[in-house]
């Protein structure tokens, strides 16, 4: 098993969140860690069902966006398919950057090599209003 440092960062460098992710081999692709990252993230979030604010990398369908996440209007279970997909689209889209040590991963089929030292940041990005 190989583990794999994450972390959640503002555009300015300042570190929001930080967890591990562990993989059963030591290459897998951006696609497979945005797969990985949101299963995680929504299975913790469906097993603490009760809770409105959910922390994942994309907003759920039905929510608002809070200063640590998203507000569910209504507590509900969380289809992590619909979640990975709105995740690879804020991808493709520029408004999730995500570097490897460092380096803007370019597209989802890029490997990326999972060691102690390999760390990953997400940097989600927010459109500007009135721009």
């Amino acid at each position: 098993m190989s583990t794999l440092a994450v972390r959640d960062e503002e555009t300015a460098g300042k570190t929001i969140r930080e967890f591990s992710l562990d993989f059963l081999t030591e290459h897998i692709t951006v696609r497979e860690l945005i797969r990985s990252r949101v299963y995680q993230e929504v299975s913790d979030y469906n097993v603490r069902q009760g809770e409105s604010e959910y922390r994942g990398l994309v907003m759920p369908n039905g929510a608002d966006r809070t200063l640590n996440g998203f507000r569910l209007k209504k507590p509900r279970v969380i289809d992590w398919k619909e979640q990975f997909e709105r995740a690879i689209e804020a991808f493709e889209k520029n408004r999730i950057l995500i570097l490897v040590n460092d380096q803007q991963a370019e597209s989802l089929d890029q490997q990326i090599e999972v060691r102690t030292d390999t760390v990953v940041t997400f940097l989600r990005l927010t459109l500007l209003v009135g721009g």
